[in-house]
């Protein structure tokens, strides 16, 4: 069984040598970067060829998941063009992408205490890969959330409406994972991608309070909490208001 310091090399070296792996081939890279790393010389043959072969396969997991999160941003990117080109109007404001690095996927099994390998972070993670879509009107939410739903290769996994139902804090946003089919060279493989839709809006206040919330210190009062609270509900009254005007002047023209 490995100690401690090899899974934090797995992060290390996959978080900042990634971009490596793609003008070398497998083995090369880990002759030139594993094989003489302290954590690793010390431990047996058995060991190290342990460790060759997970590295290689947190490797073809991430490009797994890299791949998942390609194939749904450019299917919302079609969307949108089609949109425009039928209305003149883009219902998506910003679409933002994020891979889960190396290292959070291994911290993040260790504290489920789960096996540190690849197959244990597909089996048991489900935002290694995650896409936030913005849009303009509460409506146009629903609307990218029943194309998604359409579409017969993607499979809902999970699904939370947080628009309708707010969390206490007073967070909206529509959550969605869906399993997105990734065609690889050998096979076709499926990959799950969380996909959190919410306007303008609710993302202006949704990144504020995460700011507030984890990048301070300080633990929120109970005053403050309710003080988000109430900015989330002003803030959802606006969106509302803000559709309620769309619609008007769409019944004008």
């Amino acid at each position: 069984m490995f100690n401690i310091d090899i899974f934090h090399i797995y992060g290390i070296i996959l978080s900042y040598y990634s971009e490596r792996v793609k003008f070398m081939s497998e083995m090369e890279f880990i002759i030139d970067n594993i094989g003489n790393l302290p954590a690793v010389i010390n431990t047996d043959e058995k060991q190290k060829n342990e460790f060759a072969i997970n590295f290689m396969k947190f490797m073809q997991l991430t490009h797994l998941y890299d791949s998942a999160i390609k194939v749904v941003r450019t299917y919302l990117d079609i969307l949108a063009e089609e949109f425009n080109v039928k209305f003149s109007r883009n219902p998506i404001h910003n679409i933002e992408s994020r891979l889960k690095s190396a290292e959070s996927i291994i911290g993040k099994l260790q504290k489920k205490n789960l096996p540190v390998t690849p197959e244990a972070a597909s089996k048991n993670l489900l935002d290694i890969a995650g896409i936030r879509v913005t849009c303009y009107y509460i409506s146009d939410i629903y609307y990218i959330v029943n194309i998604l739903s359409r579409r017969d290769d993607f499979t809902i996994i999970k699904q939370k409406d947080y628009i309708r139902n707010p969390k206490p804090s007073g967070y909206r946003s529509y959550h969605l994972i869906i399993n997105v089919p990734v065609y690889l060279s050998s096979k076709k493989y499926y990959a799950p991608v969380e996909i959190q839709i919410r306007t303008i809006a609710m993302d202006f206040w949704a990144s504020l309070e995460h700011q507030l919330k984890y990048k301070t210190t300080a633990k929120l009062s109970p005053e403050i909490s309710q003080e988000l609270k109430e900015c989330a509900d002003r803030i959802a009254e606006t969106d509302v208001q803000m559709q309620k005007i769309f619609l008007e002047i769409n019944d004008l023209e």
